[in-house]
């Protein structure tokens, strides 16, 4: 827990956390938790899921034979523009993606900067450019079968898919972009937590250490 109590950066300047992980991992019940941990006013939650490319200029065709796992697929240099503006003080509009269209809505989510901002999803490792803007990394580590129950209720149950739909993506991009860019990116953590919300102790344990900095403690 040292990356956090012995952050260099400035007290005024936010704590930016990515948390990565295999799809299904636990990243954004992480993330969740703790923000619901920490004062209220003091955590940003950013998911790397809302800046994937528009694909609204192709026909609706095309846009399901796009590889959604693949880091090429998010607009990176966006949320590295936007944490910058949170790390500079500022406000951003976190875009708003419609996964059964694979484009996004003309509505925005406006996100204030707060002391902390908890940045989650499946490649949030694998950009060395994005990397570079965290002070905290964390990689949550699932076992691949759960993921992918997990994956395929959520699927069926928020995204509108078929289960047909959701194997044919799983073994056609999910999977070998898991072993190509995800799995690999673990390297790059200063903590790996196993089997991610359900890991209490080590939430506990990282709540405990960002409620141990100065800036935070005194927001509330």
């Amino acid at each position: 827990m040292s990356a956090i109590r012995n952050s260099h950066a400035a007290l005024a300047r936010p704590l930016i956390i990515g948390i990565a992980g295999g799809t299904g991992s636990g990243k954004t019940t992480i993330a969740r938790q703790i923000e619901r941990a920490l004062p209220e006013g003091v955590c940003a939650c950013v998911d790397h899921d809302a800046y994937y490319r528009d694909l609204a200029h192709l026909p609706a065709s095309e846009r399901a034979l796009t590889n959604f796992d693949h880091p090429d697929s998010l607009e990176n240099e966006l949320l590295i523009a936007h944490l910058n503006t949170l790390r500079a003080g500022g406000a951003i509009e976190k875009p708003v993606y419609d996964f059964a269209s694979h484009t996004r809505s003309a509505e925005t989510v406006t996100i204030a900067p707060r002391p902390v901002v908890v940045v989650e999803g499946i490649l949030v490792l694998a950009d060395a450019d994005l990397r570079a803007l965290f002070d905290v990394k964390i990689f949550v580590d699932t076992d691949a079968d759960v993921r992918l129950m997990r994956r395929i209720r959520r699927d069926m149950q928020e995204r509108g898919r078929s289960f047909e739909e959701i194997r044919e993506q799983y073994f056609a991009t999910v999977r070998p972009m898991h072993l190509a860019f995800v799995e690999p990116s673990q390297r790059h953590a200063d903590l790996i937590i196993p089997e991610g919300g359900e890991n209490r102790v080590a939430v506990d344990l990282v709540v405990q250490a960002l409620l141990g900095r100065t800036d935070i403690s005194d927001a509330d």
